[in-house]
């Protein structure tokens, strides 16, 4: 797909090096290697549509002031193959460029022929990622953190596939060690005080309601079945009964929040399949183990870790460390991907040295696992943060979320905040029907256009293409600052995939949102200039292809009527 905007750039950088070159032959710059130099958007837009530091970055080189190497190469430069209308020097050495009206129009042409395809970019083509992300215990519903690891997860997954990469979901089901015991246990106790009210629920069992269900439906079935045999017996078929419908539960909870995952990854099957043992004995002939006190220690200081880690306890149990270890080498080794990437809460900092220093010890480059770390949310009703707590069996679940808060609201906002800063969700926000609302300010500026558009069409006027000259005749600072950010839109999603960061992309379409309604306040649509108002049309329907690309990346409805 094309990238006007960076196709200018490309253009007009190789034009600077040819200049610079003829200069060097004429003698009025030294014959020197060019240093690297960049060209930029100036924050200031009388400082033209384009900046470069170039005769700053090649003063020393060249042994001559700045000014003189601009005006060297202003002086052989071609604009021919530009879509550059004039170029000036400024201050010390700067070089401003003004783009020509055929930009503009190029940009119009380009999202109109691209239309859905518009944005997308062969940047990641050939590389494949396998990206984690949720991954709750399959122990109970999933909480309010859930929502916005979702939320970022799938939407980045989006955005890299926009950006060219192979990208696969992944949720990876815990259904083995110490949560599950713990499962049992609270499943067990349940169903046992169902015939006997004295047994006592642990402290550190899970209180929640949803394992009482589970015990009363397992009773309605198998009645006191399972209350005379052995523990191991009844606890065995309390989680066999309960584990699959939790897991079910979790895949029609993310299916509502618009989450499909490619593959359901079970932590028993590295069990079952011998890979947790495979793990142990190749860490061991890494020579980066070493046995203390019965048990079996690794040598994670060796990598910069704080301190050593077990991996099998003197009992000869593994700890927690040697399953997820075995799960990455399975990830980057076994089905060789490229990258991993794990998308975490914030209790999971200090997680990551360990896991790349096992990759590190494995052979594995660690840099092919890449780690966010997500900050916790505070939910905000009625100006009140919600206490809340997954033990006690009084949090507010994904599933009663969406239920309270539209998916397009959820998805939306979750998405405005980076992964590594806390974040307040405020509901009463979320489900407000007007401008403050970002979402819905977003999707009102999809809907105006469409109404724009019908409008037109009842009064007998269609949207047709326009030729350069026509649309040549946006030339308002409105018409021009709105089509120079659509042509940012293919770069701001290469950049969000490069930086792992899908909400450039929310704050993207926010913006270009903005940039329309300011657009359509000063500029009148529908006028006596045919010319004129069909390539104000023509804006207006590329306007409306962006934000529509978008809002389905994120898988956002795209309203046209509210």
């Amino acid at each position: 797909m094309s990238n006007i905007f960076q196709n200018t750039v490309d253009n007009l950088k190789t034009e600077i090096v040819n200049a610079i070159h003829k200069a060097i032959t004429n003698g009025q710059l030294t014959n020197a290697e060019i240093p690297e130099f960049v060209i930029e958007v100036p924050a200031d837009k009388k400082n033209g549509d384009l900046a470069t530091n170039v005769a700053m970055a090649c003063a020393r080189v060249f042994r001559t002031a700045p000014r003189n190497v601009a005006n060297a190469i202003t002086e052989h430069l071609s604009l021919e193959n530009t879509l550059i209308a004039r170029v000036e020097v400024a201050g010390p050495g700067f070089i401003n460029f003004f783009l020509d009206n055929r930009y503009y129009a190029q940009v119009i042409k380009t999202v109109l022929s691209e239309k859905e395809n518009y944005g997308k970019s062969d940047f990641g083509q050939g590389k494949r990622i396998l990206l984690e992300f949720v991954s709750a215990n399959p122990t109970g519903p999933m909480h309010i953190g859930n929502a916005r690891g979702g939320a970022l997860g799938d939407c980045l997954a989006s955005v890299l596939q926009s950006a060219g990469y192979d990208v696969q979901r992944e949720f990876y089901v815990n259904d083995a060690g110490n949560q599950i015991e713990k499962f049992k246990t609270s499943l067990e106790v349940r169903y046992l005080q169902l015939y006997d009210s004295s047994v006592v629920m642990p402290e550190d069992a899970y209180q929640g309601m949803d394992i009482i269900e589970h015990a009363k439906n397992f009773n309605e079935i198998y009645g006191d079945k399972y209350v005379n045999v052995s523990s191991e017996e009844r606890r065995k078929a309390l989680c066999d009964f309960a584990l699959p419908i939790n897991i079910e539960n979790l895949k029609k909870d993310l299916l509502k929040y618009r989450i499909e995952y490619d593959n359901w990854f079970l932590e028993s099957s590295l069990h079952n399949g011998g890979a947790v043992t495979e793990i142990i004995e190749k860490l061991k002939q890494s020579g980066y183990t070493y046995e203390l006190d019965g048990a079996l220690w690794f040598r994670t200081t060796a990598f910069g870790d704080d301190k050593d880690r077990v991996l099998m306890r003197a009992n000869g149990v593994p700890t927690y460390l040697v399953p997820d270890i075995a799960y990455h080498y399975n990830k980057l080794v076994t089905r060789n991907y490229d990258t991993a990437i794990d998308i975490l809460g914030a209790d999971h900092h200090g997680y990551i040295p360990r896991i790349k220093a096992s990759m590190q010890a494995l052979g594995v480059n660690p840099d092919r696992l890449d780690i966010i770390i997500m900050q916790m949310v505070r939910l905000i009703k009625d100006g009140e943060v919600y206490k809340v707590s997954k033990r006690s069996g009084k949090a507010v679940t994904l599933s009663t979320l969406i239920e309270e808060v539209s998916v397009d609201s959820a998805r939306f906002i979750f998405n405005m905040r980076e992964a590594n800063t806390q974040m307040d969700f405020d509901i009463d926000l979320a489900i407000t029907q007007d401008s403050q609302n970002p979402v819905y300010y977003v999707q009102y500026a999809h809907a105006r256009i469409c109404s724009i558009l019908k409008a037109m069409k009842n009064d007998g006027i269609t949207v047709r293409e326009c030729t350069d000259d026509e649309l040549a005749l946006l030339n308002t600072a409105e018409e021009k600052e709105l089509i120079s950010y659509i042509a940012d839109y293919t770069n701001e999603v290469i950049a969000s995939a490069r930086e792992y960061d899908p909400t450039k992309i929310t704050k993207y379409v926010l913006h270009l949102a903005s940039l329309f309604h300011k657009f359509y306040n000063a500029c009148r649509v529908k006028g006596d200039d045919e010319s004129l108002m069909q390539a104000r049309l023509n804006l207006c329907v590329a306007t409306r292809t962006v934000i529509r690309n978008v809002l389905t990346m994120l898988k956002i409805n795209a309203p046209e009527s509210m």
